[in-house]
């Protein structure tokens, strides 16, 4: 069975057309190249408009979530606080894997806010993982090369699966 999983790219300049969606673009090829079956869309920054994302994708059996941008700390910079309102639990040490690796990179990966947690199975769905990563395909590649070995165990940790 293929893992349905949707990468949301969270932009206001992406979301008015201002701007092409590389980061986006990356994450859903790199996960449709793991064996994912992916979808896509595009929010303008703000807490609000990720939460609303969030719980619409999670009500359509989304097991994997990535959402790429709104991580860092200008004004409309929300992802994190609408995405702490869907989660269940949050995963601070797959955080720090992202972040550690960043750092090997660039200092500008400790400004990331961006939070790794669980949605827990229930009458809603299957259960899921949401990660928020920065809005550079850079960030994004470095993050999924840290987390894509790790999110089938994750998926079925949230499943009930066996340690």
């Amino acid at each position: 069975m293929t893992v349905p999983a949707h990468v949301i790219t969270v932009s206001d300049r992406v979301a008015n057309g201002t701007r092409d969606d590389h980061s986006g673009r990356l994450a859903v090829e790199r996960l449709t190249a793991a064996g994912y079956e992916t979808g896509a869309s595009v929010v303008p920054d703000g807490a609000a408009e990720v939460e609303e994302v969030l719980r619409a994708t999670l009500a359509t059996g989304a097991r994997l979530v990535i959402t790429s941008g709104g991580t860092g700390v200008s004004p409309r910079d929300r992802t994190p606080e609408g995405t702490a309102a869907v989660l269940d639990r949050q995963v601070p040490g797959l955080t720090e894997m992202v972040r550690a690796e960043g750092a090997r990179h660039t200092p500008f990966a400790a400004i990331s806010r961006g939070l790794i947690g669980v949605v827990d199975a229930g009458p809603e769905g299957p259960g899921a993982l949401v990660i928020n990563l920065p809005g550079s395909p850079k960030g994004v590649g470095e993050g999924l090369d840290v987390l894509l070995p790790l999110v089938e165990h994750v998926l079925d940790q949230i499943s009930g699966g066996d340690h």
